[in-house]
This record gives C-alpha cells, sequence and structure tokens, in this order.
C-alpha cells in the first residue's frame, strides 16, 4: 500500500481535524516538528491555524497523503511555503513533515518528499527546495537519503528541554528543471 497524495486539497473540518490529530501524533511519538511530548491538540492548534492562514493568503500550500487503508484519513503532510523576499523567490521552504507514527518505516517519509519535490517543480520558478531539522535525532541522514545536502547548521539553537540543546540544520534539493 501507499498513500495518496493531494496538493492543495479543499480545507474543511475534517482536514483541519485530520492534520491536528497527525500533528499532535507526531510530537506526542517525539517527531522533530516544533513541539516536544506530551503536548495536546489545543496547543499545537494556533500554529495549524498560522499554516491555514498562509494558505488562504496564497504564501503556502498544503501536501496530504491519505491513507487509503484507513478510509481516506490523513497520514502525512508537509506544507510548501513560497520565499516572499524578491531575491530568493527561485527556492521555497518545506516545513511540518510529518508521516503518522502507525506508518513510518514503510517508506511513506520518502513518498511523501518525493510528491513534495514534484509539487515544488510544477511551481513556476521553483528550483530548489529548503528545509530546516532538529539535530539528534538521525533526520539529516534520512533527509540526505532523499537527495538533500546539508548547507547549514547552527549549533545548540534549539532548546529541547533544560540542558538538551539540539543543532537546527538547513538542508537544500536542488530541483532538476528541463
Amino acid at each position: 500500500m501507499s498513500l495518496v497524495f493531494e496538493l492543495d486539497p479543499p480545507v474543511d473540518r475534517a482536514l483541519r481535524d485530520g492534520v491536528l490529530a497527525l500533528w499532535t501524533d507526531v510530537s506526542n511519538a517525539d517527531g522533530a516538528v516544533g513541539f516536544v511530548p506530551p503536548v495536546t491538540a489545543e496547543e499545537i492548534r494556533p500554529d495549524l491555524v498560522r499554516h491555514l492562514t498562509a494558505m488562504a493568503e496564497g504564501r503556502c500550500r498544503l501536501l496530504v497523503g491519505y491513507d487509503d487503508e484507513g478510509a481516506g484519513a490523513v497520514a502525512a503532510t508537509a506544507f510548501l511555503t513560497l520565499n516572499p523576499h524578491r531575491l530568493m523567490r527561485h527556492w521555497l521552504w518545506l516545513y511540518t513533515v510529518m508521516v503518522h507514527p502507525r506508518h513510518q518505516g514503510k517508506g511513506y517519509g520518502r513518498e511523501l518528499l518525493a510528491a513534495a519535490a514534484e509539487a515544488a517543480g510544477g511551481i513556476d520558478g521553483i528550483e530548489a527546495i529548503r528545509l530546516t531539522c532538529r539535530g539528534g535525532a538521525g533526520l539529516e541522514r534520512f533527509y540526505a537519503s532523499c537527495g538533500y545536502k546539508e548547507v547549514g547548521r547552527v549549533p545548540d539553537a534549539i532548546r529541547v528541554a533544560p540542558g538538551d540543546d539540539r543543532d537546527d540544520i538547513t538542508m537544500l534539493l536542488p530541483l532538476n528543471r528541463h
């Protein structure tokens, strides 16, 4: 089985609730998506609202992977955020890259990143994807195995807990333009 991906799905209550539940589950499984467990959906909701607002304003696009095993449940997401800086509009940011913990280890993360690259490649003028990840979890190795290259690192920039500082790692994926 693989996920079914949709770029810019209609935003309705089911999608909002699905993304919120995914974000909560990933965070509570110690996923590096902006929170430290334990966290509640209500703590995550303001961040989701910011993403949805950026989508409504045309600054961000949502890629969703649906699980056909779970009757189309939201199983993976990535937000493609356009760069507003006039000198940097040739690349975009990939944020909140998530695969539900029950699906990890099945290759869905690779599918999600491939779908994100395909989506970004379809946006006029986009030549690369940048993302950041939290050090200490092996994420940079995973992204590197998907073609991303580490292009920057800020030591101890992320404080997960007192005495637990992690590097903030910037990764880049140049898109093959034909």
